[in-house]
């Protein structure tokens, strides 16, 4: 009995550690996976950079930098880390570069903030700096939205009292023409009522 209880526990026990090994073996490709991605990712960015600057064109050198830009907010979405390491890359290759990147920019005042924007500070900081511009961008279409709406209650409560006044208008209105209409009636009448008696005098 002892022997097979053994056997039970020796068999669950190599079971554990499998799955286990799975466990790590998953998450170290997973891991292996981000890095690979952000090295493709920050290799293509590079190469675009350096056509460019072997080009020495300033204007085109602005839009690899504001692809890099588009490229950190994507990462951000999915990998926050991923994105400091692409940031790191992209950095290191423009600070090893600052020679051909000034050659190119020269008096360019934009494509040299642009470049700044990437390279003056932490890359984490970059990140952190772009995660902002987002939540400031997601608050400013909630207040568009909010404002929307209001605008909307606004429209639609001023359309109810223009029609309400329209209403009591064209009742007050009526009122006065049944008024003026009854007043003509009576006079109507009296002076049916004076002619007759003129007629009954000889008059």
């Amino acid at each position: 009995m002892k022997k097979i209880l053994l056997a039970v526990m020796a068999v669950a026990a190599i079971g554990f550690t499998s799955c286990g090994n799975k466990t790590q073996q998953a998450e170290a490709t997973d891991s292996t996976e981000v890095a690979i991605n952000v090295d493709d990712e920050a290799n293509a960015s590079i190469a675009a950079l350096t056509e460019q600057l072997d080009a020495k064109d300033a204007n085109k050198l602005q839009e690899a930098l504001a692809t890099v830009k588009e490229k950190i907010a994507e990462l951000i979405k999915t990998n926050p880390e991923a994105a400091k390491e692409y940031v790191a890359k992209v950095q290191n290759f423009l600070k090893e570069n600052a020679d051909k990147v000034k050659a190119v920019v020269g008096d360019n005042a934009a494509v040299a903030a642009a470049v700044s924007a990437i390279t003056d500070v932490e890359p984490a900081n970059v990140v952190n700096g772009l995660l902002e511009q987002v939540g400031d961008a997601a608050s400013d279409a909630k207040d568009a939205a909010v404002d929307a709406v209001n605008e909307k209650v606004d429209e639609a409560k001023q359309a109810a009292e223009d029609k309400a006044n329209e209403v009591k208008d064209a009742a007050k209105e009526k009122a006065n023409d049944a008024k003026d209409a009854a007043k003509q009636k009576a006079s109507d009448a009296v002076d049916n009522a004076a002619s007759s008696v003129k007629k009954g005098l000889g008059l």
